[in-house]
């Protein structure tokens, strides 16, 4: 199969989940535009809050990755018993890690007020990390759902509830932020209860869709409430708590990139919010391609078939170029038009935001090549590796040279994202350098410590 051929292929299987995550991103805009318009304080706060909530919700998020790789390889092997072994003991793991991160947030909120924020900033920001932290819960499972459903071919319907459930969310910010149609004006705190309510209506209206849809009745659970497997519990999480790791390292990274600039000002707090959202978005397109790129390759080796893998490679990092240097292009010369759009009258936000922005088109091409590597080595059930690579990239390197840029020279705020642009390269490099290793061992048959 040609480079073509191969990338079309991946390509139309990525697109729903292109538009599914860039529609998930677009939620935290239009969260981050409502917010913005009660205050810099409320922005700030709502920043603070969201990126100590991003460290288990993207942690819990990379050990459900373990998903789409368990069901991709059953469905290549047309395992349908294993692929429902999958899904049903996965909800269950959700759930208790939901759960779990739920009760230390609860627990340990009271923190947020010794981390050397702004007092206003960090106060109001309490009651909302709380709220938003309860979301874990369904905010997991239905990530679980999904991703079963996308491993399954199931992409487009698996899309277009996710989409409902953003349209709810949107709806009820609405409400509950300004009070209209006789809801209570709850302000920063309505935005968290709009989340909670729209994560649990995705995973009711998913239930309902694996219930009735004949095409998914065979790789679904006939029976939910079964015993726990433990021995399938073990195997999900062999492969999924360093995956969850990989991923807390890289956006680790940027939650720490956040509390060092809240050092600096509320402004700057603000500023990190904006550049979040828009590279989030700009991010979203070769995530879709790294989660299609695991169904792909996961496929291929359930079938046995690694005789073209190569192929995959060279697609999945062309694909994954092209698009991250249509979205440099944009930040570079347009970052400042962009950072506009979100706040009225706070002209050092918006110079901080535009300075960030800059580095992110930077960035842009070597992020989207290190996440293509990324879902390519899950593809092959590759997890521990990738995260020590991640360690060492974002935390041995690019952590304390942002804070050298930032505190010890004159580079000021922006120098701390000039430290994630280089642990960005360092990752994209070693990850290429670990696929390829990959595919010199597939064709030569040696076996590969996993």
């Amino acid at each position: 199969m040609t480079i073509y051929k191969e990338s079309k292929t991946i390509f139309i299987l990525a697109l729903p989940l292109i538009i599914g995550q860039v529609g998930q991103m677009l939620l935290g805009l239009v969260d981050s535009i409502m917010v913005a318009k009660l205050g810099v304080t409320e922005l700030a706060a709502l920043t603070l809050a969201n990126n100590l909530f991003y460290i288990p919700f993207v942690f819990g998020m990379g050990i459900m990755t373990c998903i789409s790789i368990r069901t991709s390889t059953a469905k290549g092997a047309t395992n349908a018993p294993e692929a429902r072994s999958v899904c049903r003991n996965s909800t269950y793991l959700s759930l208790i890690i939901g759960s779990v991160f739920f009760l230390i947030a609860w627990l340990g909120n009271g923190l947020i007020e010794h981390m050397n924020q702004d007092p206003i900033v960090a106060s109001r920001s309490r009651d909302f990390f709380v709220i938003i932290c309860a979301s874990l819960i369904p905010g997991l499972v239905g990530i679980a759902l999904k991703n079963h459903a996308d491993a399954l071919d199931r992409m487009w319907p698996a899309f277009i509830l996710s989409m409902i459930s953003v349209l709810i969310n949107i709806c009820l910010n609405w409400l509950l932020i300004y009070g209209n149609l006789g809801a209570p004006a709850l302000g920063l705190e309505g935005a968290g209860y709009a989340t909670l309510i729209s994560r649990s209506i995705f995973v009711l209206i998913m239930l309902i869709w694996f219930a009735t849809d004949t095409n998914l009745k065979e790789w679904t659970p006939f029976r939910w409430f079964l015993k726990l497997d433990i021995r399938e519990i073990k195997s999900l999480l062999k492969l999924g708590f360093p995956a969850g790791l990989q991923t807390l390292t890289e956006i680790g990274a940027f939650v720490m990139s956040g509390i060092m600039l809240g050092w600096i000002s509320k402004e700057a707090l603000a500023a990190q919010q904006i550049a979040l959202v828009c590279t989030g978005i700009a991010f979203m397109i070769p995530l879709g391609i790294s989660i299609a790129l695991t169904i792909r390759v996961g496929e291929k080796t359930g079938r046995k078939n690694t005789s073209n893998i190569r192929t995959t490679y060279l697609s999945g990092w062309t694909l994954t170029l092209l698009f991250s240097t249509l979205t440099a292009i944009i930040f570079l010369f347009y970052g400042d038009d962009l950072a506009d759009q979100f706040i009225d009258d706070a002209p050092e936000v918006t110079a901080f935001a535009t300075s960030f922005l800059i580095v992110a088109g930077v960035f842009q091409i070597v992020d989207g090549q290190q996440v293509a590597s990324i879902g390519m080595l899950r593809g092959l059930q590759d997890t521990t590796i990738p995260a020590i690579i991640g360690l060492f990239s974002y935390w041995i390197v690019g952590i304390p040279f942002g804070y050298w840029l930032a505190f010890h020279s004159k580079v000021g705020a922006v120098g701390i994202w000039w430290g994630l642009a280089l642990g960005l390269t360092i990752a994209s490099i070693l990850l290429a350098l670990r696929l390829w290793k990959f595919n010199i061992e597939l064709f030569s048959n040696k076996s590969v410590n996993k």
